[in-house]
Protein backbone atom coordinates (compact mmCIF):
# COMPACT_ATOMS: atom_id res chain seq x y z
CA UNK A 1 0.00 0.00 0.00
CA UNK A 2 1.70 3.45 -1.12
CA UNK A 3 1.77 5.65 1.73
CA UNK A 4 4.27 8.61 0.28
CA UNK A 5 4.35 10.06 -2.57
CA UNK A 6 8.00 12.22 -3.68
CA UNK A 7 8.06 14.76 -5.71
CA UNK A 8 10.44 16.81 -8.02
CA UNK A 9 10.12 20.18 -8.05
CA UNK A 10 11.15 21.95 -11.40
CA UNK A 11 9.62 20.64 -14.18
CA UNK A 12 7.61 18.48 -11.93
CA UNK A 13 5.80 20.79 -10.19
CA UNK A 14 6.26 24.23 -11.67
CA UNK A 15 7.13 25.51 -14.84
CA UNK A 16 10.56 26.98 -14.40
CA UNK A 17 12.33 26.24 -17.79
CA UNK A 18 12.58 29.85 -19.08
CA UNK A 19 13.65 30.73 -15.58
CA UNK A 20 16.53 28.47 -14.97
CA UNK A 21 18.08 29.02 -18.54
CA UNK A 22 17.95 32.79 -17.98
CA UNK A 23 19.68 32.48 -14.37
CA UNK A 24 22.48 29.85 -16.21
CA UNK A 25 23.08 32.13 -19.14
CA UNK A 26 23.48 35.04 -16.37
CA UNK A 27 26.28 33.15 -14.60
CA UNK A 28 27.36 31.57 -17.24
CA UNK A 29 30.53 34.24 -18.06
CA UNK A 30 31.55 34.36 -13.81
CA UNK A 31 32.05 30.28 -14.25
CA UNK A 32 33.51 30.50 -17.57
CA UNK A 33 31.13 28.10 -19.06
CA UNK A 34 28.63 28.71 -22.28
CA UNK A 35 25.72 29.65 -22.42
CA UNK A 36 22.72 27.91 -23.48
CA UNK A 37 21.54 29.03 -27.17
CA UNK A 38 18.49 26.50 -27.56
CA UNK A 39 17.50 24.17 -24.78
CA UNK A 40 15.21 22.08 -26.48
CA UNK A 41 19.12 20.79 -28.70
CA UNK A 42 20.22 20.72 -25.18
CA UNK A 43 17.78 18.28 -23.54
CA UNK A 44 18.24 15.79 -25.87
CA UNK A 45 21.38 14.75 -24.58
CA UNK A 46 22.14 13.03 -21.81
CA UNK A 47 23.00 14.74 -18.73
CA UNK A 48 27.02 13.98 -18.81
CA UNK A 49 26.76 15.07 -22.23
CA UNK A 50 24.95 18.40 -21.69
CA UNK A 51 28.00 18.98 -19.41
CA UNK A 52 30.50 18.58 -22.05
CA UNK A 53 28.44 20.64 -24.62
CA UNK A 54 28.23 23.66 -22.29
CA UNK A 55 31.81 23.16 -21.34
CA UNK A 56 30.67 22.73 -17.45
CA UNK A 57 33.48 20.83 -15.24
CA UNK A 58 31.22 19.09 -12.27
CA UNK A 59 34.06 20.30 -9.46
CA UNK A 60 31.93 24.02 -10.68
CA UNK A 61 28.20 22.88 -9.67
CA UNK A 62 28.69 23.26 -5.78
CA UNK A 63 29.28 26.96 -6.06
CA UNK A 64 27.49 27.29 -9.35
CA UNK A 65 24.40 25.51 -7.64
CA UNK A 66 24.55 28.62 -4.49
CA UNK A 67 24.73 31.15 -6.80
CA UNK A 68 22.19 29.76 -8.70
CA UNK A 69 19.75 29.13 -5.85
CA UNK A 70 20.23 32.73 -4.68
CA UNK A 71 19.30 34.32 -8.50
CA UNK A 72 16.66 31.66 -8.29
CA UNK A 73 14.84 33.37 -5.38
CA UNK A 74 14.89 36.68 -6.79
CA UNK A 75 12.47 35.35 -9.44
CA UNK A 76 10.23 33.40 -7.42
CA UNK A 77 7.35 35.73 -8.32
CA UNK A 78 7.87 34.62 -12.30
CA UNK A 79 7.41 31.16 -11.56
CA UNK A 80 4.60 29.21 -11.89
CA UNK A 81 2.81 26.20 -10.60
CA UNK A 82 1.72 23.87 -13.55
CA UNK A 83 -1.73 24.07 -14.65
CA UNK A 84 -3.73 21.96 -12.94
CA UNK A 85 -0.88 20.95 -10.45
CA UNK A 86 -2.78 22.82 -7.24
CA UNK A 87 -5.81 20.79 -7.20
CA UNK A 88 -3.86 17.47 -7.66
CA UNK A 89 -2.24 17.89 -4.57
CA UNK A 90 -4.79 19.01 -2.91
CA UNK A 91 -7.04 16.01 -4.10
CA UNK A 92 -3.88 13.79 -3.16
CA UNK A 93 -3.69 15.03 0.20
CA UNK A 94 -7.53 14.42 0.74
CA UNK A 95 -7.26 10.88 -0.18
CA UNK A 96 -4.30 10.31 2.69
CA UNK A 97 -1.24 10.28 1.17
CA UNK A 98 1.58 11.79 2.63
CA UNK A 99 3.23 14.27 0.43
CA UNK A 100 7.16 14.88 -0.02
CA UNK A 101 9.67 17.22 -1.85
CA UNK A 102 12.99 15.88 -3.27
CA UNK A 103 14.63 18.49 -5.20
CA UNK A 104 17.92 20.02 -6.13
CA UNK A 105 16.71 22.98 -5.98
CA UNK A 106 17.28 24.65 -2.14
CA UNK A 107 14.44 24.04 1.00
CA UNK A 108 14.12 27.68 1.40
CA UNK A 109 13.48 28.65 -2.46
CA UNK A 110 10.94 25.86 -2.19
CA UNK A 111 9.12 26.79 0.74
CA UNK A 112 9.61 30.71 -0.11
CA UNK A 113 7.63 29.82 -3.36
CA UNK A 114 4.91 27.59 -1.45
CA UNK A 115 4.27 29.73 1.27
CA UNK A 116 3.52 32.56 -1.49
CA UNK A 117 0.83 30.27 -3.46
CA UNK A 118 -0.27 29.05 -0.03
CA UNK A 119 -0.30 25.95 -0.79
CA UNK A 120 0.33 23.89 2.36
CA UNK A 121 0.30 20.38 1.49
CA UNK A 122 4.05 19.05 2.07
CA UNK A 123 5.58 16.69 5.17
CA UNK A 124 8.92 17.40 4.07
CA UNK A 125 10.96 18.91 2.22
CA UNK A 126 14.33 17.61 1.03
CA UNK A 127 16.89 19.34 -1.03
CA UNK A 128 19.59 17.11 -2.85
CA UNK A 129 22.86 18.58 -2.91
CA UNK A 130 24.55 16.26 -5.18
CA UNK A 131 22.59 16.57 -8.70
CA UNK A 132 23.29 13.01 -9.73
CA UNK A 133 23.13 11.57 -5.93
CA UNK A 134 19.23 11.79 -5.19
CA UNK A 135 19.06 8.11 -4.62
CA UNK A 136 20.99 8.38 -1.45
CA UNK A 137 18.39 11.55 -0.38
CA UNK A 138 15.62 9.01 -0.79
CA UNK A 139 16.80 6.19 0.98
CA UNK A 140 17.89 8.22 4.09
CA UNK A 141 13.66 9.30 3.71
CA UNK A 142 12.93 6.10 3.77
CA UNK A 143 14.86 4.77 6.58
CA UNK A 144 13.94 7.96 8.44
CA UNK A 145 10.10 7.15 8.16
CA UNK A 146 10.57 3.62 8.34
CA UNK A 147 8.63 3.20 5.02
CA UNK A 148 9.54 0.04 1.84
CA UNK A 149 10.26 1.07 -1.21
CA UNK A 150 6.80 -0.63 -2.15
CA UNK A 151 5.26 2.16 0.17
CA UNK A 152 6.29 4.80 -1.84
CA UNK A 153 5.98 6.02 -5.24
CA UNK A 154 7.79 9.46 -6.99
CA UNK A 155 6.99 11.60 -9.42
CA UNK A 156 9.76 13.09 -11.60
CA UNK A 157 10.66 14.83 -14.78
CA UNK A 158 14.70 13.48 -15.25
CA UNK A 159 16.27 10.46 -16.69
CA UNK A 160 18.44 10.43 -13.30
CA UNK A 161 15.01 10.33 -11.35
CA UNK A 162 14.16 6.85 -12.90
CA UNK A 163 17.69 5.93 -12.78
CA UNK A 164 17.65 7.01 -8.30
CA UNK A 165 14.28 5.19 -8.51
CA UNK A 166 15.27 1.99 -9.90
CA UNK A 167 18.44 1.78 -8.10
CA UNK A 168 16.07 1.50 -4.31
CA UNK A 169 13.44 -0.49 -7.01
CA UNK A 170 10.91 2.79 -6.25
CA UNK A 171 8.15 2.56 -9.04
CA UNK A 172 8.08 6.37 -10.69
CA UNK A 173 5.63 8.25 -12.82
CA UNK A 174 6.99 10.40 -15.37
CA UNK A 175 5.81 14.06 -15.52
CA UNK A 176 5.72 14.13 -19.35
CA UNK A 177 5.47 18.21 -19.40
CA UNK A 178 9.29 18.25 -17.80
CA UNK A 179 12.46 19.00 -18.71
CA UNK A 180 13.91 15.57 -19.83
CA UNK A 181 11.95 14.23 -23.25
CA UNK A 182 10.74 10.51 -22.27
CA UNK A 183 12.50 9.29 -25.68
CA UNK A 184 16.14 10.06 -24.08
CA UNK A 185 15.19 7.14 -21.94
CA UNK A 186 17.09 4.20 -22.67
CA UNK A 187 16.85 0.47 -21.35
CA UNK A 188 15.19 1.63 -17.62
CA UNK A 189 11.79 2.88 -18.40
CA UNK A 190 9.80 4.64 -15.59
CA UNK A 191 6.61 2.35 -14.41
CA UNK A 192 3.71 4.84 -15.35
CA UNK A 193 4.30 8.16 -17.80
CA UNK A 194 1.45 10.79 -16.98
CA UNK A 195 0.73 13.39 -19.50
CA UNK A 196 -0.90 15.70 -17.67
CA UNK A 197 -1.48 16.21 -14.05
CA UNK A 198 -4.80 14.91 -13.80
CA UNK A 199 -2.91 11.31 -14.59
CA UNK A 200 -1.50 11.12 -11.57
CA UNK A 201 -4.65 10.43 -9.72
CA UNK A 202 -5.52 8.18 -12.40
CA UNK A 203 -2.72 6.28 -12.06
CA UNK A 204 -2.81 6.27 -7.81
CA UNK A 205 -6.40 5.06 -8.03
CA UNK A 206 -4.95 1.59 -9.74
CA UNK A 207 -3.00 1.19 -6.58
Amino acid sequence: MVKLLMFDFDGTLVDSQNISVNIYNQLADKYHVRKIKSFDSIKRLPLHERFRTLNFPIYKLPLFAADFAKQYKHSLESIALVTGMREILIELKKKGYELAIVSSNSESNIRDFLGKKQLNVFETIINSHNILGKDKVIKKLLISKKLEPSEVIYIGDEIRDVSSCKKLDIKIIWANWGYDLLEMLQGEQPDYIAYFPEDILSIMDLQ
